[in-house]
């Protein structure tokens, strides 16, 4: 069987273009004991994969040139060399961009196929509603009547943190780059208030007078000017998670911006970075919590889905210029069980 398969061809300086992508077709190997066949349905398209084309110390391993791209994909089992995957199952796991995959099993979580549709468990079931919960949850601590700023909060993150904060019984104010999107997160998603950081021509003022009471709980996806602005609303101790930075993701220099601690200081104010790897522990807990409000209609989700596997890398590219509301997905493939 020939399979395709989506190589790093290059690392981008700057913004990654699709030069830096490279497809190549494989024979996909006979199973052996233990392994199963992998057909790939949904690919997840995440942010933090830019900091892995590049070669820079980071939290997690870069993509080596040559060699596969990987993420979170859901996959079905369509051949199978062990009991504990049977054929028809689907798996979710961190993949290469393949369209066939032979695995050892290491690593797989099965998938309920009956709690919710596949491609939640790579959005507001999996990486990026485990991310959301926990960083407003245990770094954010809001309480009832906080104001809660989100920036990035139209994406697969945002939305979550922001709904998350309503039913914590907070003030939510979210930064996104369209009308469309703004008007999603106040429309659809019950935000109290939003703000185009892109019409904006004052983000300080505008922050300010979305949050006449001051910024208790900032949840930040992506830094830059639009984090500056919230910090000089910050009220006295004040709580930031740091989430992502996308700002600066394709800067080939380091930006200069604000000095951030005499502001933190006179605010008595938290700055948290986190990885959400680090807090395995609670994932059980998180996701069952997300089920279940999921499941009663008090979270509401939205997604971005391109279909073929030959635009994985131009729905990557997207992240980078907000083409997504919700969760990025590309569909590779229908179930066949």
């Amino acid at each position: 069987m020939r399979n395709k398969t989506i190589l790093l061809a290059s690392r981008p300086q700057g913004t990654p273009t699709l030069d830096n992508f490279k497809f190549e077709e494989r024979e996909v190997p006979a199973l052996q004991e233990g392994q199963v066949l992998l057909k790939a349905l949904y690919v997840s398209v995440d942010p933090y994969m830019r900091g892995r084309m590049s070669d820079a110390d980071s939290y997690v391993a870069p993509y080596k040139v040559g060699e596969p791209i990987s993420g979170g994909i859901v996959a079905e089992v369509v051949e199978s060399n062990t009991d504990q995957f049977p054929k028809g199952t689907v798996v979710l796991g961190n993949l290469p961009w393949q369209q066939y995959i032979v695995h050892h099993g290491n690593g797989l979580r099965k998938i309920n196929p009956a709690i919710a549709p596949l491609s939640y468990h790579l959005g507001i079931l999996g990486m990026p509603g485990l991310t959301a919960y926990i960083g407003l949850l245990h770094i954010g601590a809001p309480k009832a009547g906080d104001t809660v700023v989100v920036s990035g909060a139209a994406g697969a993150v945002g939305t979550v943190v922001g709904q998350i904060a309503k039913l914590k019984g907070c003030r939510v104010v979210g930064i996104a780059g369209s009308d469309d999107k703004t008007s999603y997160l106040k429309q659809e998603l019950g935000f109290d208030a939003t703000i185009n950081y892109k019409t904006a021509t004052d983000l300080k003022a505008a922050i300010k007078e979305a949050c006449p009471d001051g910024v208790d709980v900032y949840f930040d996806n992506v830094g830059g000017e639009i984090s500056d602005a919230v910090y000089l609303n910050l009220n006295n101790f004040s709580r930031i998670a740091i989430c992502g930075q996308i700002a600066y993701y394709n800067s080939t220099s380091v930006p200069t911006g604000m000095r951030v601690e005499p502001i933190l200081l006179k605010r008595k104010a938290m700055m948290k970075g986190f990885i959400v790897s680090d807090y395995a522990a609670d994932f059980e807990s998180a996701a069952e919590d997300l089920a279940k409000w999921v499941q009663e209609g008090k979270l509401q989700y939205q997604e971005t889905i391109m279909e073929g596997f030959d635009n994985i890398p131009t729905a990557f590219l997207g992240l980078f210029s907000g083409q997504n509301t919700g969760k990025q997905l590309v569909k590779v493939a229908a179930r066949e069980g």
